[in-house]
């Protein structure tokens, strides 16, 4: 296999010349496979940035590969990886020692060499054209003894032994909050086991690398602003006018952050004294039978208002950035950002959403409450009373038992009166009812007024549900005693053990009975099945308006604001994969340098290396460093996914199946809900001081990653 060399070069110093006559480089060197070495270059360092330093170049190395990820350091180490210079005269020792006239002429022509001199050391002249030197020391490159000849260098003479192929890859630093770079995906879940067993070779496929080996490359790259950040705490290299700017500008914003740090704090503070009140009441009534049965009745309400009150607890503990790897890497830290914020953003999106819709509520009660009434006393009289009237008749034509069809209408009849005389009495309190909902939406958000609207809407059809329940118990016990009395005509016995049918002979006497009874029952079916279909069909519309608001709750518990908003303003910081930008392609062989194709260098021939190896010829290629971006849907989607993740695929078939078969269907579809966090109660000093010390926290981070 042809040896290959990646050299992973920073933009920012492809376009700039070095600020001194020596320049440092430093990095990691990367061995990924037997046959590749990648050298990535972080950053460049002066040599007048080490005067007056108090510790060793070997202890800042060392403190600075300590502060990197544990991942990077099993891969490789933080080092020196060699000097840069500006373009080297005639009199500079360094490049003439074992080097002649001509090969200096040639240098100056082309756009990457290298060369060997007598003291072992080897110079990778320009990588962009431009006047940039890289000299790796002899002790640096004999660490990796495989690659004896890793840099890929053009000229003769007895120090020109062999030949590499190498890929200088130009990357944009990444930095926290603009850009970064990633091989996978963010969001990924755990795919869903399918019943049919994959053969092999697809779990192999899954399992193998299209990249092989970058992962490292991606993570050094990650960590080369972290690295800079800490070499240059330990080196004591500042930048003090540039600072100075920033420093003023951070003491004006100062004080501002302190004066709403003091005012969230307090006002959180103030809420916390609130529902810890609350709960003391509650605890007081918690063995009640009131307290029971209310828990019982809006399960819904109840589980959002443990999930909000948890959020709005827990939110400063939450804000505070503990993870101290996340400091490594901007890949890290992009992704704890996220986590970190993803929990007050979709607070305060719900907070937004409820405070709108409350208000509006608020000052339209009266109108609302006229509405509801309005459409509460349409639905009792144009559908609920009129259909059962209908029913009573002949519906659609159809022939109905006389005698079932009264009973089943009349205490249909019955049960809505009932509770059209209980409605009356509480249509005087729904105007305090819908300001309630308004103020809850205010204080917990969208998601607590409407988890009470879905409990509220199955409280007030109670008797809708009671009468589809008694119709479909009439309506299922017709249906099991037709099969059982079929199943004696054809002479068969259900066997529950084997769960079969198994062959049985019935008397004469038993068929007898069977037939008076399956004719009456077959007769009446009808009747029963056209009741048991209206209020099918009653039932199934609460539930779906049931299920609607539950799916809508759960979408604004999963939605990642923060992600769409920061997608909008910066795409950048969701990388997807990514790609190489070619800019040119070199063939340097002995005699002259030149132009080769792409195709030879992706897909050679083995003429062609073979060639190669004895003319003593390498490839020299220069691409950038792209990557993909997500879409929004691609970020959104995986969220949404994981909220149906306990709806079966199966469920509108068994739905089905239930409304066939006379069993109820359920008002609730299962979907995903954040899980509710434990009661916390502290002293409210301590709490106020947490919430300050948590806004402040996020100053400080704002201010380290200004300074990058």
């Amino acid at each position: 296999m042809r040896e290959q060399c990646r050299i992973w070069w920073p933009k920012h110093l492809s376009s700039t010349e070095p600020s001194s006559s020596y320049t440092f480089l430093f990095g990691w060197f990367v061995s990924c496979a037997s046959a590749s070495l990648d050298i990535v270059v972080a950053f460049a360092c002066d040599e007048s940035s080490f005067s007056g330093c108090q510790y060793s170049l070997k202890e800042i190395l060392c403190n600075t590969n300590r502060s990197m990820s544990i991942t990077l350091q099993d891969k490789s180490m933080f080092s020196l990886l060699g000097q840069c210079a500006a373009c080297p005269s005639d009199n500079d020792p360094l490049f003439g020692i074992g080097v002649g006239d001509n090969d200096k002429k040639k240098y100056s022509t082309c756009h990457i060499a290298c060369a060997l001199n007598s003291e072992g050391k080897l110079l990778l002249e320009a990588i962009t054209g431009l006047r940039w030197h890289m000299i790796l020391m002899k002790f640096m490159v004999e660490i990796f003894t495989v690659f004896p000849n890793c840099i890929t260098f053009t000229g003769t003479g007895d120090w020109c032994l062999s030949a590499m192929s190498t890929y200088v890859i130009l990357y944009e630093t990444p930095t926290y909050g603009a850009s970064h770079f990633s091989l996978s995906c963010w969001n990924s879940f755990k795919k869903v086991k399918i019943p049919l067993k994959e053969p092999k070779w697809i779990d192999e496929l899954h399992q193998k690398q299209p990249l092989n080996g970058l992962d490292a490359v991606i993570l050094a790259m990650n960590s080369a602003t972290a690295s800079k950040m800490v070499f240059q705490r330990h080196v004591g290299s500042s930048r003090p006018f540039t600072k100075f700017s920033i420093i003023c500008m951070l003491i004006a914003l100062g004080l501002v952050w302190q004066l709403l740090a003091v005012s969230m704090a307090s006002l959180s503070t103030i809420f916390y004294i609130f529902l810890q009140f609350l709960h003391s009441l509650l605890g007081f009534g918690s063995q009640s039978w009131i307290y029971t049965i209310s828990k019982r009745l809006f399960n819904t309400a109840w589980i959002n208002i443990q999930i909000r009150c948890g959020q709005i607890l827990f939110w400063p503990i939450l804000l505070q950035d503990n993870d101290s790897r996340s400091q490594s890497c901007v890949e890290y830290a992009e992704k704890a950002a996220l986590r970190k914020h993803s929990m007050w953003s979709s607070l305060a999106v719900d907070l937004l959403l409820g405070n709108l819709i409350g208000f509006s509520l608020l000052f339209n009660a009266e109108s609302v409450c006229l509405w509801v009434s309005d459409f509460a006393n349409d639905t009792t009289n144009e559908l609920l009373r009129t259909g059962c009237v209908w029913l009573m008749g002949v519906p659609a034509g159809f022939k109905l038992n006389t005698e079932l069809a009264g009973v089943l209408g009349m205490i249909s009849l019955n049960a809505i009166q009932i509770w059209s005389t209980l409605w009356f009495f509480v249509d005087s309190l729904l105007v305090y009812l819908v300001k309630g909902l308004a103020i809850l939406g205010i204080l917990f958000g969208m998601t607590v007024p409407a988890a009470l609207v879905r409990d509220m809407i199955l409280l007030v059809t109670l008797h809708v549900s009671t009468l589809h329940w008694m119709i479909s118990l009439l309506y299922s016990q017709q249906i099991q005693a037709l099969a059982a009395l079929w199943r004696l005509f054809r002479g068969r016995k259900c066997n529950p053990l084997r769960q079969r049918l198994d062959s049985y002979e019935y008397t004469v006497k038993q068929h007898i009975v069977g037939s008076l009874l399956f004719t009456p029952l077959l007769l009446l079916l009808p009747t029963t099945s056209v009741f048991y279909l209206f209020f099918t069909m009653m039932n199934t519309s609460i539930s779906l308006i049931c299920m609607l608001i539950e799916v809508i709750i759960s979408i604004i518990h999963a939605t990642p604001c923060i992600k769409i908003v920061l997608w909008l303003v910066r795409r950048r910081r969701f990388p997807a994969g990514i790609w190489f930008e070619i800019v040119t392609c070199h063939s340097n062989s002995v005699n002259s340098p030149e132009i080769v194709s792409l195709d030879k260098i992706i897909s050679p021939s083995k003429n062609s290396l073979h060639q190669e190896n004895i003319t003593g010829r390498s490839h020299v290629l220069v691409s950038i460093l792209q990557s993909n971006f997500f879409t929004i849907g691609q970020i959104v989607i995986p969220h949404y996914r994981k909220v149906f993740t306990r709806v079966s695929r199966s469920y509108f078939a068994r739905s089905a199946y239930g409304v066939l078969t006379g069993k109820r269907i359920s008002s609730t579809l299962g979907t995903k809900l954040p899980s509710t966090m434990p009661w916390m109660f502290i002293p409210y000093k301590e709490y106020w001081c947490l919430c300050r010390n948590s806004i402040l926290a996020c100053m400080l981070e704002c201010d380290c990653h200004l300074f990058q």
